[in-house]
C-alpha cells in the first residue's frame, strides 16, 4: 500500500498541482502579472546606475532585461487567450474594485522595457533603437492615457468602493501616465529629427501633469482613510510601498525631462530652457523625494508590523520592488545631479535591498507559478 503522506507530497510537487486543470492558467490569468516584469525591469535598469559596480553586473542588469522581456511576451500571450477563448470571465474584471486597478500595470511594463532598450541597445544589441522605441513609446502613450481615464471611469459609474477598503492600488491606473513620460525624457535625446524631439517632450510633460496631482490627491486620501480606519488587511500588506511609486517617478520625471526638454526647447527658441528647466526640475525633484522618504519610512513601520503576525505571498509581494525600484533611480539621479555623496551611497544601499527583495519574490513567484496556486483570478470568485 502507498504511504498517503508520500502520496501527498509527490502530488504537489507535479506542475500546476494546485489547478483543476492546465487551462486554468490562462482562464485565471490577470493583469497583475505584469508587475513582474515592472519589478523585474527595474532592477535590471537600478543595478544598471551603480557607477561602482558597472562592469561587473552589466551582464546581470542586461540579462534581467532580457528576462522583464520574455516575461512580458507570455503575458501579453496568456493574457490575449484569455479574452479569445474565456471572453465571459475575462470582462468581468471590469466590475471588479481592485483586480481592474492592474491594467495599468501593462503600460507602465512597457515602458520598463522601452526604458532597457533605449539604455541597452546601443551597447549590448548594437542597435540604435529609437526608430523603434518611437512608435512604441506613442502606443504607450495611448495606454496610459486610457488607464488613467477609463479605469476612474469604471470606478465612478460601474464598480463600488468604499473609503474603509480603499489602498494605495488606486494608484496603478494614473501612475501609468508619469512612468511613460519618463520614457519620453529617455527617448527625445535619441531622436534626430527636433519635430520629434518637441512632440515627445511636450506630450512627456503633459502625461506628468496628468499623473502626479491625480497621484498626490489619491495619497491625501489613502492618509485620511489609514487614520480613520487603520491599516488595509495582511493580504494587502505590500500596497503600503505602491505610495512611493508616484513620488519616486514623478522626481525621476522631473530631472529627466528638465535636462532632455531644456535642451529641445533651447533649439526652439527659448535660450533660457535648459537651466530653468533644470533648476525647477531639481527643486521639484527634491519636495517629492521628501515626500518619498516619509512614506518609505513608514512603509518600513508598516511592513515590520505586518511581518509579525505573518503575511502570505500573493502576487502583490511584486508590490515592494517597483516602487521602490523607482525610488532608488530618483536617488541615484539626484545624486548625479547635485553631486551630493550621500544621495549616491544612499541610492546604492537601496539598490542593495531592492535586489534582496526581488530575489525573495521571484524564487516564491516562480515556485508559486509552477504549483499554479498563484493563477488566481479575484473577479471570477462566485
Amino acid at each position: 500500500m502507498s504511504d498517503p503522506n508520500l502520496l501527498d507530497i509527490s502530488t504537489g510537487l507535479k506542475p500546476l498541482s494546485r489547478l483543476q486543470h492546465p487551462r486554468d492558467v490562462i482562464r485565471q490569468f490577470t493583469p497583475n502579472w505584469f508587475t513582474v516584469v515592472m519589478g523585474t525591469g527595474v532592477v535590471a535598469l537600478a543595478l544598471d546606475r551603480l557607477p561602482a559596480t558597472h562592469a561587473l553586473l552589466a551582464s546581470v542588469s542586461f540579462g534581467l532585461w532580457l528576462a522583464a522581456g520574455a516575461i512580458f511576451l507570455a503575458c501579453c500571450l496568456l493574457y490575449a487567450a484569455r479574452w479569445i477563448f474565456f471572453f465571459e470571465g475575462a470582462s468581468r474584471i471590469f466590475g471588479h474594485s481592485t483586480v481592474s486597478m492592474f491594467f495599468g500595470a501593462i503600460p507602465m511594463a512597457l515602458a520598463t522595457l522601452l526604458n532597457g532598450l533605449l539604455i541597452f541597445g546601443p551597447t549590448h544589441l548594437g542597435l540604435a533603437p529609437a526608430a523603434l522605441v518611437l512608435p512604441l513609446w506613442w502606443l504607450d502613450v495611448a495606454l496610459a492615457m486610457i488607464c488613467a481615464v477609463a479605469i476612474p471611469y469604471l470606478m465612478f459609474t460601474r464598480q463600488e468602493h468604499r473609503i474603509d477598503q480603499m489602498t494605495a492600488v488606486w494608484l496603478l491606473p494614473v501612475v501609468a501616465a508619469e512612468v511613460v513620460a519618463v520614457t519620453g525624457g529617455l527617448l527625445a535625446p535619441a531622436l534626430s529629427e527636433p519635430g520629434q524631439q518637441l512632440a515627445v517632450i511636450v506630450t512627456s510633460f503633459v502625461l506628468w501633469g496628468v499623473s502626479v496631482p491625480l497621484a498626490l490627491s489619491i495619497l491625501a486620501i489613502l492618509v485620511l482613510r489609514m487614520a480613520l480606519h487603520n491599516l488595509p488587511p495582511r493580504e494587502m500588506a505590500a500596497s503600503s510601498w505602491l505610495s512611493l511609486g508616484p513620488l519616486g517617478t514623478g522626481a525621476l520625471g522631473l530631472l529627466v525631462l528638465g535636462q532632455a526638454g531644456g535642451n529641445v526647447l533651447a533649439g526652439q527658441g527659448f535660450p533660457g530652457a535648459p537651466e530653468t528647466l533644470r533648476l525647477v526640475g531639481l527643486i521639484g525633484a527634491l519636495i517629492l523625494w521628501g515626500y518619498g522618504a516619509w512614506w518609505f519610512l513608514l512603509s518600513l513601520a508598516v511592513t515590520t508590523r505586518y511581518l509579525r503576525s505573518g503575511v502570505p505571498f500573493n502576487l502583490g509581494w511584486w508590490g515592494y520592488i517597483f516602487p521602490l525600484g523607482v525610488y532608488c533611480l530618483a536617488t541615484l539621479r539626484i545624486g548625479d545631479v547635485t553631486g551630493i555623496v550621500g544621495f549616491s551611497w544612499l541610492g546604492a544601499a537601496l539598490v542593495a535591498m531592492l535586489s534582496l527583495i526581488w530575489l525573495v519574490v521571484a524564487v516564491r513567484t516562480v515556485w508559486g507559478a509552477y504549483k499554479g496556486e498563484l493563477f488566481v483570478a479575484p473577479c471570477l470568485a462566485g
